[in-house]
């Protein structure tokens, strides 16, 4: 058995990496996109949090959210997300990935990774290392030579805010030192 922990802080700021069954992608799909917009959006209608910044790329996604003040329940938030996503793209016909005997009686499906990493973000500096990973991300898997041509991106509403010029990433890759989570 796994020693493996999660760190829950009330009212925190998470970064997470959640990934599609043995990578498929799924993601490059627009029904997918559109289908996991929505279940993104009923949880939040549900159960609250402010989805601070993501990236979707075509096997996984990074996200950074802020939980409401007194609330640390982000697992349930995103058993929602990955199950609202699974029975509509499985209702639609989506193609599944194939899961062991083992998988199937604990009721997984071939669309998601069991697990998921998370990370608690610590103060601002570490908040910024984590923003600029998840903007930078389709430059560094090259699906996009420049951050601004990818559109599955938080990172278009961050240049309209004045956070990010359009150009940024595309010349030097961001200061990530001891960031990789994929």
């Amino acid at each position: 058995m796994s020693d493996y922990r999660r760190w829950f802080v009330e009212g925190g700021t998470y970064f997470f990496t959640v990934v599609t069954c043995h990578r498929y992608p799924f993601f490059r799909d627009p029904s997918a996109r559109r289908l996991l917009g929505e279940a993104f959006r009923q949880t939040q209608i549900d159960r609250p949090f402010e989805l601070f910044a993501i990236v979707l790329l075509w096997d996984h996604l990074h996200c950074i959210w802020n939980l409401p003040p007194g609330d640390t329940d982000y697992p349930s938030r995103w058993k929602a997300i990955k199950d609202r996503f699974t029975a509509d793209w499985l209702d639609t016909g989506g193609h599944e990935e194939p899961v062991t005997d083992s998988q199937k009686r604990r009721g997984n499906r071939g669309i998601w990774q069991r697990r998921y990493r998370e990370h608690v973000v610590r103060d601002e500096d570490d908040l910024e290392k984590h923003f600029d990973y998840t903007h930078f991300n389709p430059v560094k898997h090259e699906y996009a030579s420049r951050v601004v041509d990818w559109p599955w991106s938080s990172f278009h509403r961050y240049v309209k805010s004045g956070h990010y010029p359009a150009d940024w990433g595309s010349s030097a890759q961001p200061h990530l030192d001891g960031l990789d989570f994929e």
